[in-house]
């Protein structure tokens, strides 16, 4: 059967939710109706945050966590990652190193001065893989560390088990 929308019939035709006000990626926010979340359908959805500079990061990461079921939103610097998390009230969040205004060590460590946010774990994700950076980023108070390229499969398992109620804390120190 062809389905003919605007006149044309190569146009297909989907249904995609609207964005979540709060969000500040471009990318649509999927809910678990139109997007198969792992786990039973009544288990809430977790909010992050991801804060990258680089566009192309923010666009996998939020990408590949909203077909993960997670609710995303996004900040490209220190700064904004602080009053997105401050308005916004993340589950968890993403903090890329390199950040421009506010690095992201320094934005985990005001994060974790705040009363609200400071029990919310921090992830970092970075191109720095030497040992002295992620000694840097577990004494600014991150929970995990991550290099890119990504391995999104570590990174799931990573925010599962900082997520899960009887696993939180940090994988990797």
């Amino acid at each position: 059967m062809s389905v003919r929308i605007c006149g044309s019939p190569f146009y297909n035709h989907f249904t995609m939710t609207t964005k979540d006000p709060l969000a500040t990626s471009g990318l649509p926010t999927f809910t678990r109706e139109n997007v198969p979340a792992k786990g039973r359908p009544d288990e809430p959805q977790f909010l992050i945050l991801v804060v990258d500079d680089a566009a192309d990061n923010v666009a996998m990461l939020s990408l590949a966590l909203q077909q993960q079921g997670y609710r995303v939103v996004t900040a490209a610097n220190g700064e904004d990652a602080i009053t997105v998390a401050a308005q916004t009230q993340p589950n968890l969040i993403l903090m890329d190193i390199n950040l421009p205004e506010l690095d992201g060590l320094g934005a985990t460590r005001r994060i974790h001065e705040s009363e609200t946010l400071s029990e919310v774990p921090v992830v970092v994700v970075t191109a720095f893989g030497t040992e002295g950076f992620q000694r840097a980023a577990y004494d600014a108070g991150a929970s995990g560390y991550l290099t890119k390229p990504i391995d999104l499969d570590r990174m799931n398992l990573l925010i599962a088990r900082l997520l899960s109620p009887e696993g939180s804390g940090p994988l990797f120190k």
